[in-house]
Order: structure tokens, then C-alpha cells, then sequence
């Protein structure tokens, strides 16, 4: 229940009630509540500058976890490019000069990317830059790892047919030492034994008991098994591929067929001393590019250090041949 109010009127000398006037309850009434929304707006300004909302706070803590994640990302792509530049340095200073490949060339690998502009879907954000400069380097990364997965790609090209290489070269001597008798001949000037006269010996000439297994000097495929060439006997000739070819002459007897393929080490035939020969021997030659090269520089595959050299002394003596 309100409150009634009286004042003390002297004209009448009497107290009379105050009647308050409507409109100016409701001016007082509009002053409260202008006030009360003023006060409102002004304390919710403030509060919103220095009181962070349950949401705000939620934001923020995301921008500010975004912001780890992209220093984290940063850190993992120096350690990725890091890595890939050791891989690069290697490819070209390693891997292609022992393949004798051409190195690639700087501006190849670390080309950019031209034409329109890529990015521009990410403009207009608070953190485009940052957003934009990561995109960039992980996209010229990824480039970069594409142009060396495909030089490795083709290293590995290159070392297959660098294996097939060194299985091809006739890289072991053909007879065993354990069954030579010796070494009877090697290649350079010697006495022909028929003739008596000093004339260029084209091979090695190994003796050996008649019937000694003969071994494929390195891969290929037999191209001739047969006795019509002439003062070699029976023979046998073996394509190796990159232009070697090895010769086994004045057999006893054969092991292999014509276009057989065979591998180093393969049993091919068997000591003789067929064709113009003095003593059963293995006479050995090499082709390269159809030209007599030196066997002697081929012995790395079976040989120890001490076996070559006490070969290469045998080897290097002017003495009569046996064929």
C-alpha cells in the first residue's frame, strides 16, 4: 500500500493531501527507465571490452592453437626441405656422376609457379599472409619432391642397367686356379711355337690338364659353338652385351648350345687342345668393339690382390706361346 503525503496549507491553516500529477509519474517514470537502459548499455560496453564471453574466449583460444599449428607446420617443412636438400645434393654429386648421368639443374629444381594467381581464394582474411606464405612453400615442397621421386625413378633405371653392366663384363678368369698348371702366355709379343717367329699373342693362354672345366667369364649369350674358324679348334664365343665378347679356344668339348644364355660362372666347356695348338690350354680372348683388348684388366671378379699381381707378373713375361 503507497503512501499518502500531506502538506501544511498556512493560507488555510490546515494539512491537505498531495495529489501527484500523472504526467509527472510518467515523466518520472520514462527518466527511470532511460536511465536504467543507459546505465545498462554502458555497463555491457564495458564489460564486453575487458570480460571476455564464454565464445570469445573459445575463439581466441583457437586462433591462438592455429597459430601453434602453423609454427609447428613451419618447423616440419625446414626439417622436410632440409632433408630433401641433402637428397638433392647427393642425387647430383653421387648417384648421377656414378651413373654418368647429366645433374639437374638448380633453376629446375627449385622453379615456382607462374601464371595466375594462386592464392587469391585466401585473400581478405585477418591472417592471409601467413596463410598464403604456407600454401606457397608447401606447394614449391611438393614440386620439389615430384622432380626428385622422378630423378630417383630414373637412378633406379640407371643402377638396373648398371647391375646388368657389371654381370655382363667378363670380369673372372675363366679356369680355376686350383686346376691350372700355369699361365702359360699372356697378350703382347711372344714366340710362336710352330714358327718360331715373335708375333702378337691376342689372348691369355691358361694350361691345364685335358678335360679342366672352362666357366663363363661374365652374363651373356653364346654366339658361336664350333671349330671352323681357323687355328682356334673348337671353340666358343659369348656375346656379353655393350660390345664385350669372350673367347674360349681349342677345347675338348662343349657344355653349352648356340644362343644359350649363360651367367658368370656358368660351365661351358672343358680344356683341350684342339685346332693349332701345342699342349692341351685354355686360349682366352676379348673383344671390345670388335677389337682385341688386354684380358688381363678383367681379372677383379675371383681374384685377391696377391693372386692378380702374381698373374699380372706370369702375364707379362715374352715367352713362347702354345698356340
Amino acid at each position: 500500500m503507497s503512501k499518502v503525503k500531506y502538506y501544511y496549507d498556512s493560507e488555510t491553516l490546515s494539512y491537505r493531501k498531495i495529489e501527484r500529477k500523472k504526467r509527472t509519474t510518467i515523466k518520472y517514470v520514462t527518466m527511470f527507465v532511460l536511465a536504467s537502459a543507459l546505465f545498462g548499455f554502458l555497463f555491457v560496453f564495458i564489460a564486453s571490452q575487458f570480460i571476455e564471453s564464454p565464445k570469445e574466449r573459445a575463439l581466441a583460444r583457437e586462433l591462438q592453437n592455429m597459430h601453434l599449428q602453423y609454427e609447428l607446420l613451419d618447423k616440419k617443412m625446414d626439417e622436410a626441405q632440409n632433408v630433401l636438400a641433402n637428397v638433392q645434393e647427393r642425387d647430383n654429386s653421387i648417384y648421377r656422376l656414378y651413373f654418368e648421368a647429366n645433374p639437374i639443374p638448380e633453376e629446375q629444381r627449385k622453379a615456382g609457379f607462374g601464371g595466375i594467381n594462386r592464392y587469391n581464394s585466401l585473400e581478405g582474411f585477418d591472417n592471409s599472409k601467413l596463410i598464403i606464405a604456407t600454401n606457397k612453400r608447401l606447394d614449391i615442397l611438393q614440386k620439389q619432391i615430384v622432380v626428385q621421386s622422378k630423378s630417383l625413378d630414373e637412378i633406379a633405371i640407371l643402377a638396373e642397367d648398371k647391375e646388368k653392366f657389371l654381370l655382363a663384363i667378363p670380369a673372372i678368369q675363366p679356369v680355376n686356379n686350383e686346376e691350372l698348371t700355369r699361365m702359360a702366355s699372356g697378350y703382347g709379343y711372344r714366340t710362336d711355337p710352330f714358327t718360331k717367329v715373335r708375333k702378337f699373342h691376342f689372348g691369355m693362354d691358361f694350361t691345364a690338364p685335358r678335360g679342366t672345366p672352362i666357366y663363363a667369364s661374365g652374363d651373356g649369350v653364346v654366339k658361336r659353338v664350333d671349330n671352323r674358324a681357323s687355328g682356334y679348334g673348337k671353340h666358343i664365343r659369348i656375346d656379353h652385351g655393350y660390345g664385350y665378347v669372350s673367347l674360349y679356344a681349342h677345347l675338348y668339348k662343349y657344355n653349352v648350345r648356340a644362343n644359350q644364355k649363360v651367367k658368370r660362372g656358368d660351365l661351358i666347356g672343358f680344356v683341350g687342345s684342339t685346332g693349332r695348338s701345342e699342349a692341351p690350354h685354355l686360349h682366352y680372348e676379348i673383344f671390345k668393339d670388335k677389337k682385341r683388348i688386354n684380358p688381363i684388366n678383367f681379372y677383379y671378379g675371383n681374384l685377391s690382390s696377391e693372386e692378380f699381381n702374381k698373374l699380372l707378373e706370369k702375364a707379362s713375361l715374352e715367352n713362347q706361346s702354345l698356340d
